[in-house]
This record gives structure tokens, sequence and C-alpha cells, in this order.
């Protein structure tokens, strides 16, 4: 099943029809540790509004109520070489060789509601960077509870010379506004999603591809539950949390975001988030 939310309603889709919840607000809605069952019940008293075509009528906004997003770092090889490289003149790659390898995983905070877009929606670049990309990840839901009941799709903005000038700078090459989007939907499933799932990205360029990519969910080095349980250890979610679970897909060092690129995700069965770079974000 999937949860659409929009300007007026929270639409509910499964097998193609589009239900209208009864719920209004989004956490109380979502946050609850059997929310796939939850949703069978509720749709069995719902009459259906139409095909999922109705969707298209409404402005999607990202699946997201008041709950805090967070994420998790260097989860894929891939994400390791390319943070080793990027940092290896400030002399900080070590470090994430060491925390590749090391027990207690990457985790730390990406944004709250205000700074985060839905499918559509605008991202944005940071004025003193010169170096930026986005970061395809599968993002979970975890309810208050600490289970994972959902996934969406996430948009991770990052900027790489920022972070490469010193692992210290972490945070202003990861938080700041527009820096991150979820969608289209949250996607509750029965069973969790399988290994093999694939990632995709796509960056288009004045309507051409200039960068595409690829990986799977078994090509993470942790356990979406492993990161979740890490989350957990000492902090309190009273909403839920969204938590993204790294990137395996990394542009090459000579590829940056520019004005007006269109960034695609796609994470079936969840969905496609298409992301626009914001025209007046333009590094400067």
């Amino acid at each position: 099943m999937k949860i659409y939310r929009t300007h007026t309603h929270i639409l509910i889709e499964h097998d193609g029809i589009v239900y209208d919840s009864p719920y209004h607000d989004w956490d109380t809605l979502v946050n609850r540790d059997d929310l796939y069952e939850f949703l069978q019940l509720t749709l069995r008293n719902k009459y259906p509004m139409g095909v999922a075509s109705l969707l298209e009528q409404h402005t999607l906004l990202p699946p997201i109520g008041t709950q805090e997003v967070w994420a998790a770092g260097v989860t894929y090889i891939r994400s390791k070489v390319a943070r080793m490289e990027e940092s290896k003149g400030s002399g900080g790659d070590t470090f994430y060789d060491k925390v590749y390898e090391a027990a207690r995983p990457e985790l730390f905070f990406k944004s709250t509601v205000q700074r985060v877009t839905g499918h559509n929606g605008y991202v944005r670049i940071r004025k003193d960077s010169t170096w930026n990309v986005p970061e395809p990840e599968l993002t979970l839901f975890v309810s208050a509870g600490g289970k994972i009941v959902g996934y969406t799709v996430g948009n991770d903005m990052s900027s790489r010379s920022i972070e490469g000038e010193n692992p210290l700078y972490l945070p202003q090459a990861k938080v700041y506004d527009g820096c991150a989007a979820l969608g289209p939907c949250l996607y509750v499933p029965a069973q969790p999603l399988p290994p093999d799932t694939a990632i995709q990205l796509e960056v288009k360029r004045n309507k051409h591809a200039v960068f595409y990519g690829k990986t799977a969910l078994d090509q993470m080095k942790r356990r979406p539950d492993e990161l979740v349980e890490y989350l957990f250890r000492e902090c309190s979610f009273p909403q839920g949390c969204y938590l993204m679970t790294g990137t395996g897909i990394v542009p090459p060092s000579d590829f940056t975001l520019q004005t007006g690129d269109e960034i695609f995700i796609r994470i079936e069965p969840i969905g496609i988030l298409r992301s626009v770079v914001e025209e007046h974000s333009v590094a400067v």
C-alpha cells in the first residue's frame, strides 16, 4: 500500500485504487507498529475515490509530518571510496575507511520538515559550494516503537566540496534549506523490501541525460535494522522518524549539479522521486 500526502487529503493507494483516508493528521495515521494491518482494516470500510490517475489532480507534498530526518553515511563501498577521494587533500580520508569497517555506523541529523521538499519539488545547492551532488537513498520510516513500517525514496543533497575540506564540516555540507527530498509516497508493504531491490539515479540537463547510475540494497554493508538499532539507542522519536540509509551511487569528480537540473530517483515498487535544482541556488 502507498500513502500520499496532499494539501487537502491523505490518500491511500491499494491495487491501483485510491481511497480517501479518514485521518487528516499524518502523524496519527502512520505512527503505529501495525501500520500495514491498520491500513487494511481502514480500507475495508472506505469507498474508493477512483483509479490511481486521480493522484495527478493533486500536488504531492513530502510524506512527512513532524518527524525528524536522519541519515547514515558510508554504508556502501562506493560511498567509502568517494568520500576518501574527496577528503584526501585535507588528510581526512582515513576517517571514512575506518567508519566503513567499524562496528558503529555513521549516523547524523539531516533535516526537519521545513527543509524537506516532495515529488516535483525544488532542492538547493549551497552558494558557497562548488561541487554538489544528489544522493539517492532508500529511506526508512520507523515508528516511535523502533519498528520499520514503511519506506520512501530519499534525495540526500550533498556539498562534496565543503565536506572534502574537512570531515567536521559535514553538517554544513548536509544541512541547509532545500537539502532533502522525500517521496512520492510512503510505501507500506506486508514484508520488508528484498535485498535485490534496485536504486536508480538519472540527472537530466536541458532534457538530456548527463548522469545515470544504479545499485541495489544487497550492496549495503549494514542492515536497515542495524542502523535503526543504533539510532534508537539514546534517541526517542515520539512521532517516529525517517532514516536515509546511505548511497551507493556517486557521480564522478568532474560532475556537479547545475541550476535547472532534473533529478530522478527510482526505487520500485515505491516509485520515482523527481527533484529540480532551484534557480536562485546556483553556486557563486
